[in-house]
């Protein structure tokens, strides 16, 4: 995986998950624009588990260059909006119940997502983009995190 530039200010970064099945074999993925990419794969999950790894992994990856701001940009609403409308807040509130008073599906993974988007020194926002209508990262982002379902293993670049 290239480095990203120390002096980077904002970075932008897609993501997105697959499953073959759901659930299923599973792929997840993110990339920076003309920048690093990597994906993984998961033999058993689904596709909302994929989504919030593909989120967690790109954070875990770009936190250590200290940019500014990054920007997570995911064709699932399940991510986007438990950041926009606040879900993750509401969580914690409800001692991890949601709504409806049941436990949070996928808490292994949101505690770590919420604490790297919300607990870190970079600002990180995230941004909501229709799937499978011609934006190139994010049809980018599904090739990779297909791919991965599909081979059972990730690539990095």
């Amino acid at each position: 995986m290239r480095p990203m530039p120390a002096d980077a200010a904002q970075i932008i970064v897609y993501t997105d998950g697959a499953c073959r099945g759901n659930p299923g074999r599973g792929g997840w993925a993110w990339a920076v624009p003309d920048g690093p990419y990597a994906s993984g794969a998961d033999p058993d999950t689904t596709n909302q588990r994929m989504e919030i790894m593909a989120a967690l992994e790109a954070l875990r990856a770009l936190e250590p260059g200290r940019p500014a701001a990054i920007e997570v940009v995911s064709d699932s609403t399940y991510v986007v909006k438990c950041f926009t409308d606040g879900w993750w807040q509401g969580w914690l509130r409800r001692n991890w119940r949601n709504s409806q008073g049941k436990p949070v599906a996928n808490r292994d993974l949101w505690e770590p997502l919420i604490e790297l988007a919300v607990s870190s020194d970079v600002d990180v926002g995230f941004r909501w983009v229709k799937g499978h209508s011609g934006d190139r990262w994010n049809d980018r982002v599904d090739e990779l995190a297909t791919l991965a379902a599909d081979s059972g293993h990730g690539t990095s670049g």
